[in-house]
């Protein structure tokens, strides 16, 4: 009997160490990504964001992000604006917290970018069935109804627009009121559009 114990303490020590040497190599996989989600960068900007005062993250264009640097499990994170687009106002929701005791990713970080002031106005007088195009800053709207519009895309705060009639439509004629501007913060510049 004694010689069964001698054999089995070797094999005990040996599944103990083991043990230990995969506890050791975090076999856990408890390292976890910090990300998230970009909207409303304008095309043809960027923004820097940093996790932590650091692991600088370049963003050129909208969808979903995560920073290059894992985090180990419990670990704070605090992601911030570092360098924002020209004119653009930009915001972090969920940007900070602790990493979860198992390793959890973090996927639900919001960083959205609000360029601010637009242009729109009212179409009043264009004929059933018919449409007029305006443009301004290289943007282009097509109107096929009268009433409220607006352009899609808005514009830098202090920015200089000048709305013309880039096409008009097969019957009748439209005339821009009120065609330029500078762009004010969290203001709508008004234009009236009306056809005869």
């Amino acid at each position: 009997m004694s010689h069964l114990n001698n054999l089995r303490r070797p094999l005990l020590a040996g599944s103990i160490v083991a043990l230990l040497g995969l506890s050791a190599c975090g076999g856990g996989g408890l390292d976890a990504l910090v990300g998230g989600t970009m909207s409303g960068l304008p095309t043809g900007q960027q923004i820097v964001l940093q996790n932590n005062g650091a692991d600088d993250l370049t963003l050129t264009q909208n969808g979903d992000f995560r920073f290059a640097s894992e985090l180990k499990a419990n670990a704070s994170y605090s992601v911030t604006i570092k360098t924002a687009p020209t004119g653009v106002t930009c915001t972090v929701t969920n940007g900070s917290g602790k990493i979860s005791n198992t390793g959890s990713s973090v996927r639900n970080i919001k960083v959205n970018c609000d360029t601010g002031p637009s242009i729109g106005g009212t179409l009043t007088g264009l004929q059933s069935g018919y449409s007029v195009t305006l443009s301004t800053n290289g943007m282009a709207l097509v109107l096929a109804q009268n009433g409220d519009f607006r352009f899609a895309n808005s514009l830098p705060n202090g920015t200089t627009y000048n709305v013309v009639v880039a096409q008009q439509p097969l019957v009748g004629t439209c005339q821009v009121t009120n065609p330029t501007g500078v762009t004010a913060t969290n203001k709508l510049s008004l234009v009236s559009v009306g056809c005869q």
